[in-house]
């Protein structure tokens, strides 16, 4: 079972995604399957899942031109503000969220949407609210206020 405390510090973010990729290309090979969404419209899926690809690298580079840590169980080591960290605290896990729902629209199987569900659920309670945690406590009020005026999300 996983509680708020736990520290999951053998599955990082990129792994469970593609384990997650592999559960909905699993799900749409092997299960009878009632499709959610129309043939012609699931082509949109190459298109997410490029934009959410892109956005989690585009953050990926950033921290590292601002010399962070990117692993999730790591100290982080400086706070990053400016970028797509303006509009978003998680613009890598918004990038993975927005692929997996894109796998899961080339798929159209309802399982592959309700294991897209589930991605962000996971990456919301439990690695945001982890560093949530960690970030606060390493930058105090600075973290507070950027947390304040600029969402988890978008």
């Amino acid at each position: 079972m996983i509680t708020s405390n736990a520290s999951p510090r053998n599955l990082l973010p990129p792994v469970l995604f593609l384990l997650v990729a592999a559960a909905m290309g699993l799900a749409h090979a092997l299960l009878p399957r009632p499709s959610v969404l129309p043939e012609p419209y699931r082509p949109i899926g190459l298109l997410l899942l490029a934009i959410g690809v892109a956005v989690a690298l585009a953050a990926r580079l950033q921290f590292a031109r601002a010399a962070t840590e990117i692993n999730t169980f790591a100290e982080p080591t400086r706070l990053v503000t400016d970028g797509l960290f303006r509009w978003s605290r998680n613009p890598m896990y918004l990038g993975m969220g927005l692929a997996a729902v894109g796998v899961a629209t080339l798929s159209g199987a309802a399982a592959a949407f309700l294991l897209a569900g589930a991605f962000v659920a996971i990456v919301d309670r439990w690695y945001i609210a982890f560093e949530e945690r960690r970030l606060r406590a390493r930058f105090g009020a600075a973290y507070e206020t950027y947390a304040r005026s600029t969402r988890r999300w978008v």
